[in-house]
């Protein structure tokens, strides 16, 4: 009998252990998921994005200045391009503070953000020289060409870096997740191997009991066994539950939220390589053909041109209205669609989708007027923010945008308090009830040792 009880106490105890050690493993991963591996991708992604929005409103800046090929000046477009590229570099501020404090510790990390840092100085000095020079009739051609300087630099350091930290930062989160979900699965294996070991032992003190003592039936020693099977049944919930919380915060929430992210960072990338393109007559071709690239990036089309690109759009999403399995495009918009999880998800996925069509249609009109010598117009539909123009289209595309990425980061968030909140919830009641059991036990036993005296 005394073997029996102490057996009982240790595999309580044991689970006990198991129980608290389940509790600050979890806690600690959902501490390095939200407070450490998903601030760095997210501040990588805004950094690249607000990277390519900055450099889009200094061509914006040029452009609406005036004097530049005949073109008149455009004061309200130049306000709000200022307006926009001044919270970009705050943005980028902002980001680089965030990625800093996130590597202390990591020392690859730490040399990216302070390499960036130094040549995004010498970027806003590029670019500061040149809407300087900018000022002066006789010095836009040296505006110009601070500007191509300022805009490789971007293109050939700093995009490449911040693409980089992303990489990096969502590999770390990668390792964060799996080691996570590995965690829990062993944990579940130690559970039902103690937690069996205590149900068998508890059963065998009954059947001791009942066929020593003639007891059929000891109200303790059940009261035990049911505490038991209670604290197993609770932890091995809370350990199933970890596992769903981490794969909805990581593979449907978080996923989604990388990929429409960067999705956003190269729309604005397309958007910057629109006003390159009027910008600088040398780089046109460059520019077209980057644009080109990012489209098919974003939404992939195989073999289409942007002469056919919108046509072919448009029938891919006409075939995927008929039959949402009918999905004829790849690319970061392909990878969303192929994983709608979330309530309004796909309404709000499809809405995107349609606004991204009609800035790409707008790309279209820009590159026709130019062709057709009416560049005036051009630049006019380009930069400004009256209803139907190319701007004010690319607002409405963003929005749709920000609406999608804002549904997977709620459920992000969502599933990062789920997890957290079951740990102290229902892995507290497991572990306040196999204590309980190992108190009843010894309950249990207690008169029976006493006849022994």
């Amino acid at each position: 009998m005394r073997l029996l009880r102490a057996a009982v106490i240790v595999l309580s105890v044991a689970v006990a252990v198991l129980l608290l050690v389940v509790r600050l493993a979890a806690s600690g991963a959902w501490d390095r998921i939200d407070h450490r591996a998903a601030p760095r991708v997210t501040g990588a992604d805004n950094l690249y994005f607000a990277l390519n929005d900055m450099d889009a409103q200094a061509a914006n800046l040029l452009l609406s200045s005036g004097g530049r090929g005949g073109l008149a000046p455009m004061p309200a477009q130049h306000a709000a391009a200022q307006r926009m590229y001044t919270a970009s570099r705050h943005t980028i501020s902002a980001s680089l503070q965030t990625l800093a404090a996130s590597a202390q510790g990591d020392r690859q990390a730490t040399a990216t953000v302070v390499g960036f840092d130094d040549d995004f100085a010498r970027y806003q000095e590029l670019v500061g020289r040149a809407l300087e020079n900018d000022l002066h009739p006789a010095e836009k051609s040296a505006a110009l060409g601070d500007y191509r300087t300022a805009t490789d630099l971007l293109r050939q350091s700093l995009l490449p870096a911040a693409q980089r930290l992303g990489q990096n930062n969502d590999g770390a989160f990668e390792d964060t997740y799996r080691g996570a979900r590995s965690a829990a699965d062993l944990q579940r294996v130690l559970l039902l191997v103690l937690g069996g070991c205590l149900l068998a032992t508890l059963l065998l003190t009954q059947f001791h009991l009942t066929r020593r003592f003639r007891r059929l039936l000891s109200p303790a020693l059940a009261a035990a066994t049911t505490c038991a099977v209670v604290a197993c049944a609770l932890g091995w919930s809370v350990l199933a539950a970890q596992s769903h919380d981490l794969k909805v915060a990581r593979r449907d929430a978080f996923d989604s939220v990388v990929a429409l992210s960067q999705a956003r960072a190269m729309s604005y990338d397309a958007n910057a390589d629109e006003s390159r393109y009027l910008l600088d007559p040398g780089r046109r071709g460059t520019y077209e053909q980057s644009f080109e690239d990012t489209s098919q990036q974003l939404l992939t089309l195989p073999q289409a041109t942007l002469g056919t690109y919108d046509a072919r759009l448009a029938a891919a999403l006409t075939a995927y209205r008929a039959h949402h399995a009918d999905l004829r495009f790849t690319g970061y918009y392909g990878d969303e669609f192929r994983n709608i999880t979330f309530p309004g998800e796909r309404a709000a996925a499809e809405a995107t989708v349609d606004a991204y069509a009609v800035y790409e249609q707008d790309d279209r009109k820009v590159r026709t007027l130019v062709r057709q010598g009416q560049f005036q117009q051009a630049v006019a539909f380009c930069v400004g923010w009256d209803k139907d123009a190319s701007n004010y289209d690319f607002g409405q595309y963003d929005t749709a945008l920000r609406k999608l990425i804002g549904i997977n980061a709620d459920a992000y968030t969502g599933a990062v308090a789920a997890g957290r909140g079951e740990l102290t919830g229902r892995l507290a009641g497991a572990g306040a009830a196999v204590l309980a059991a190992a108190g009843l036990t010894v309950l249990a036993i207690r008169p029976r040792l006493a006849e022994f005296r």
